[in-house]
Order: structure tokens, then sequence, then C-alpha cells
């Protein structure tokens, strides 16, 4: 079958003459139309089937992965449409019905037509929208040019610019193919490395704190290989860039300071384990407090009590102060100050104030809540309340409130006022 483009010397032929030739005749005319026919037909049933689909596919009680396939596999409808059509006009013209029609672009288009399909279909293994999208793209774009017959021409043109580094050539196509080999080699070594994660946290012999790290290193190792083998497999030799290695080398690394920074101390943070996942932290200069819940390789996000989430460069972990509440010990102090009538009896005092304390269930039994008298103040009796719990995780101000509440039932049952401020105005009749 005919090809749209001559085999024999692609890169002789003007762009004057190639239209003339190819574009202007009377068969190519046809082939266009019939396309150009095709395409509309797929992009009306694509918009008229479209919300019909999706709503099905929206009713359907299936996983949240196979909706998501469905939904990027309706977007194939157009494709698939224009397809059927295009492959019934060229048995039509084969048939020989209206004459003898020579259809290479219909042909071409056809098997371009069933690339893209298939490639889609087979693609929605990855769930990264980009990384799929990329994929499908580059791999579709070879076979599109190997249908059409140019896929040596385009690599002849894209070789034949470039420039030479001593006995080292580079062009543009060993750019391309060194990008699209470390693409590839990134993905899979990210992959291998997320499989990798999920195996060693699920080690139960080792701490959090290692899982983290272990899996970090794994990271970060499998990230480097891959980078290097893809350099090199381009065809690319690193000795040449050692007369740029310097320059490079500090662009680099002043555009990355921050983030090499951040990355070394997360590991600092899990090597001493001061920081680890599940730990209570309170960072007072920016006024954070909340739980550890992921330790990334640039951050650190910790989730408040509302429910927000901070994710906070781990270079400020050791660059500023962090109180730690779970470090080391979970069990945590809490104070809670009042004060009473001096009419009150301070010793019924302290041991109404304990025995409330200890009431609530998060307040732990040993040791034990006490209450000490701390100051004769102008109006009221001081004293400072201190009790003891594990979970601070599961908040601070919460238990405060808890046993202020057991404290105001306690004073009411026992007759202990609490007092508040208050004048007495005497008024003198002077003589006139």
């Amino acid at each position: 079958m005919a090809t749209a483009i001559p085999q024999s010397k692609p890169l002789q032929i003007t762009v004057t003459d190639w239209v003339t030739e190819m574009l202007w005749s009377e068969d190519t005319l046809y082939q266009l139309s019939l396309i150009l026919i095709a395409f509309a037909l797929g992009l009306l049933v694509h918009t008229a089937t479209r919300p019909a689909i999706s709503d099905k596919i929206e009713q359907t009680k299936m996983p949240i992965r196979i909706k998501r396939i469905l939904n990027n596999l309706k977007r194939l409808v157009l494709p698939f449409i224009s397809l059927l059509f295009l492959g019934l006009a060229e048995i039509i013209a084969i048939s020989g019905l209206f004459g003898d029609i020579q259809t290479p672009f219909i042909s071409g288009t056809v098997k371009v037509l069933l690339a893209w399909i298939v490639i889609r279909i087979s693609l929605q293994v990855i769930e990264n929208t980009l990384v799929r999208n990329i994929f499908a793209f580059s791999i579709w774009l070879v076979l599109a040019l190997s249908i059409f017959g140019i896929l040596d021409d385009t690599t002849q043109i894209l070789d034949s610019i470039g420039f030479s580094i001593g006995e080292f050539r580079l062009s543009a196509l060993a750019i391309i193919k060194s990008i699209f080999l470390i693409f590839i080699l990134l993905y899979l070594a990210l992959f291998a490395s997320t499989f990798a994660e999920r195996r060693v946290l699920g080690i139960k012999s080792l701490t959090r704190t290692s899982q983290v790290l272990v899996a970090k290193i794994i990271r970060v190792t499998l990230i480097v290989i891959a980078l290097l083998i893809g350099i090199t497999s381009a065809g690319i030799d690193l000795s040449l860039f050692a007369v740029f290695g310097g320059a490079i080398g500090l662009g680099i690394g002043f555009g990355l300071q921050k983030g090499i920074s951040n990355m070394f101390s997360g590991m600092l943070l899990l090597m001493d384990r001061s920081i680890k996942p599940g730990d209570v932290i309170e960072i007072p200069d920016i006024g954070t407090f909340g739980w550890v819940n992921h330790m990334a390789a640039r951050y650190t996000e910790i989730v408040t009590r509302d429910n927000k989430s901070f994710l906070i460069p781990n270079e400020d972990f050791i660059t500023q102060r962090v109180v730690n509440w779970s470090h080391g010990n979970s069990l945590i102090r809490l104070e809670v100050k009042f004060g009473v009538h001096y009419n009150s009896d301070p010793h019924l005092v302290k041991e109404v104030a304990e025995a409330a304390a200890a009431s609530p269930e998060r307040v732990v039994d040993t040791p034990k809540p006490v209450c000490w008298l701390v100051e004769f103040g102008d109006s009221s009796l001081n004293f400072t309340l201190r009790f003891w719990i594990k979970d601070a995780e599961a908040g601070v101000t919460n238990i405060r409130g808890t046993v202020m509440m057991a404290l105001w039932d306690a004073f009411k049952e026992n007759g202990i006022e609490i007092p508040y401020p208050h004048r007495e105005v005497y008024m003198h009749s002077g003589n006139n």
C-alpha cells in the first residue's frame, strides 16, 4: 500500500514540491475530506454521549479505581467512532465501487487511531495521570512516525542537529533519548521505592523511626542509580562534564540548598529519634501544636486539633525551639490555677480539688493529682492543681476544661465559693 511520503530521497523534496504533488491531488483531497468528516462525527457522538456515560459510571457500584479508569476510557469515544467510519470508508474504497481510489492517508490514520486506542487502554495500569499521558503520547508519536514512514527521516534530522565537545558529539536525538530514558528509569525507581517502602513499613521488628529512615535511604539510592544509568545508557560520557562540573555544582548547590538541607535534616531527625511519627509536638515560634502525621524528604506534616495540616520544613526542627511532649515518656503534667474565698477551709479545698481532678478518665492514677496553696491573694486563697495525662495527642485544652468543670461541681457540692473582685464605697456627709 502506498504511503503519504515517498521513501526515495525524502530530504531533497522541498515543502512546495511536496504540497503540490501530494496534497493538491484528487485522491488526497478526497481522503482529507473523509478524515475531517470522521473526526466531526466522532466529536459529535462524544459530545452527545459524554453526560450519559458519566452518569452511568457514577451510578454503578464499582471501586473508585475502576470508575477512574472508565472515566479515562470514555474519552476514547471520539477516536473510536472516527476509526469505525474511516475503516468503513477504506473498505468501500478498496472494493472498487467508486473506481480505483488510493487511500494511503486513510490507512495511515486508521493505524494511528488504532494505536492510540490500544496504547491508552494498555497504560491504564499507571495511576499517575501526568506520567500516563507522557508515556502514551511518546509511544504513540513514535508509532505514528513509523506508520507514515518518516521515522527514519525524523531521526536523521534530529541527529544532524547538535554540536561536538572534543571527540563526543551531542545531538538533539541523543538528548531526547536521554530525557525519555531518564524519565522511564525515574518512574520505575519511584514505583520500586514505593513498593519497598510499603514492605519496610510492614516489618514489625523495626521501630517506626527505623522504618521511615530505611524507606528514605532506599528511595534516594534508587533515584540516584536511575539518573546515573539513564545518563550513561544514552551514550553521554559523564567525564565530559568535568569542565562544567564546578559551575554546575555551584549553581545546583545554591538552587537546591534548602531542599538538600531539609532532606538531610529529616534523616538527622530520624537517626537521633528526637521526632518521629505519632509524637505530639509544639513549635512556640510559629504557634503550632499537634502530632506528627508523616515525615517526608522535604517536610514534616503536623496535624492540629482542628484537623489542619501544617507542612513544616525539616530544617525548622533543627534550627528552632521544638517542644516534644512525647519524647522519651508520654506522661505529661498539666496544671490549673484557681482561687477560693477566705472563708473556705484550705485543707478541705485541697482534698476536694484533688478528688475532682482524679475523676476524669484521661487523668492517670499515678502520679496522683496534687493541689497546693501558693498565695494569699488580695481577695482569695490561690491554689495550683497539678495532674498527669498520657494521651496529649487527644488534646490538652479539653482535659483542662473537663477538670475545671469537675472542680466547679465539687465546689458547689461542698459550699466552697470562688470570689470575684468587688469594691465598697463609703459616703461621708460633711459640714457646710
